[in-house]
């Protein structure tokens, strides 16, 4: 495999979304011979299965071949009622359809999450992970990151010193795993 290429979807839309600053941050622990393609959802429109017969319209063409074009994709998930963000689970259903035709599939994956909250985003990664694997998305196992927003967790736009050695362990064990099983 010659550069990876990844694709990071963020489930907040917020503009000083805490996902967003660490999903940021984090991709600048990957190596060189990564490159990161943050997927823009706020644009899609509500799922409706009444347009699966229809052609997708250019944010959900987009989104479509974005996924296409990466190896594997990295989620950052806020959690919200104990769950993912809609707008982070209308982007999912979008690229899963119409029935037979996802983007999703076979596309290894890894789950991190930011929250103000002492558990992270706990609940919102499990429910995250029940829908990968029904897209058939082997997802990084045994890396779970339930990641609570302290002052300090970004610095000026890095991964801060008390958090750095925890998720340069993640990326790295990320990227031997998209190593091992991305799609050829």
């Amino acid at each position: 495999m010659s550069q990876i290429q990844i694709a990071v979807v963020v489930g907040s839309i917020r503009k000083e979304s805490f996902n967003r600053q660490f999903a940021e941050a984090f991709v600048k622990l990957a190596p060189q011979d990564v490159k990161f393609n943050f997927i823009r959802i706020d644009d899609l429109p509500l799922y409706d299965q009444d347009s699966d017969a229809a052609a997708p319209v250019p944010a959900v063409a987009r989104l479509r071949d974005e996924i296409k074009a990466a190896d594997a994709v990295l989620f950052f998930t806020p959690e919200y009622n104990r769950s993912v963000p809609g707008v982070l689970k209308n982007a999912i259903d979008q690229g899963s359809r119409p029935w037979g035709k996802s983007v999703w599939s076979g596309k290894s994956a890894a789950v991190l999450g930011v929250s103000v909250g002492a558990i992270g985003t706990a609940l919102a990664q499990q429910h995250l992970h029940n829908v990968l694997a029904y897209l058939n998305m082997p997802t990084l196992p045994g890396n779970e990151a339930f990641i609570q927003w302290k002052d300090g967790l970004v610095v000026n736009g890095e991964v801060g010193p008390a958090s750095k050695e925890f998720a340069q362990n993640i990326m790295n064990n990320f990227i031997a795993w998209v190593k091992q099983t991305a799609s050829k």
